[in-house]
């Protein structure tokens, strides 16, 4: 899957779960400091991903998906 498929879906994942216009969403949106995202938001999104891409994220990985460009990286590179 190319990098813009997988940025598309995880915008539109990001642009659901946090109620946000999915055009403010870029590689450099911060879950935390940009969407307010706390722990179990994280982890219902991480879910969310898991379902929609058909993969498992580990919680090493999970902790390093904090910025929507490395969600993104680590999509693609699984």
């Amino acid at each position: 899957m190319q990098r813009q498929e997988v940025f598309t879906k995880v915008a539109n994942l990001m642009a659901k779960h946090f109620e946000v216009d999915v055009n403010t969403i870029t590689d450099n949106t911060h879950l935390v400091d940009d969407l307010q995202a706390d722990s179990i938001k994280v982890m219902e999104l991480i879910l969310d991903m898991e379902d929609e891409f058909d993969i498992e994220v580990s919680d090493e990985a999970a902790e390093e998906m904090l910025t929507v460009g490395k969600i993104v990286d680590s999509l693609v590179s699984l």
